[in-house]
């Protein structure tokens, strides 16, 4: 079992930046990927990103290819996020997602751990 914490979230400007950071603690080693998912209100949860732990390729959702940069440390089994030219509709609650099978996958029943989710809002 994984545990996941994420924190970084925030109000933010049309524009600006954010990272969000996923603390990750418990049997890392049988991670395989970490992703990235989102649910902007009254909508269905959506994956946004992932990274295979310990290759480290990485995958993007075509909305925010180009403006989001996944990453991980593996020291201190940390993921990250980093958003740059946030968009109204990247509003949402935001979760980290670990699984232990062995492709990277969009799907949300796919993963096995999740953390509690971190708010972000862009607003005007």
């Amino acid at each position: 079992q994984v545990q996941l914490v994420e924190s970084g979230g925030g109000l933010v400007e049309v524009g600006g930046s954010l990272t969000l950071s996923c603390a990750a603690s418990g049997r890392i080693s049988d991670v395989y990927a970490m992703a990235w998912f989102r649910q902007p209100p009254g909508q269905e949860r959506e994956f946004v990103s992932a990274i295979s732990w310990s290759a480290g390729n990485l995958y993007y959702a075509d909305s925010v290819k180009g403006r989001f940069t996944i990453s991980r440390d593996d020291v201190s089994n940390t993921g990250y996020l980093q958003m740059n030219s946030l968009k109204f509709e990247d509003t949402a609650i935001y979760y980290c997602a670990t699984t232990t099978i062995p492709v990277v996958m969009s799907t949300p029943r796919k993963y096995d751990s999740w953390g509690q989710g971190t708010q972000v809002t862009v607003s005007s």
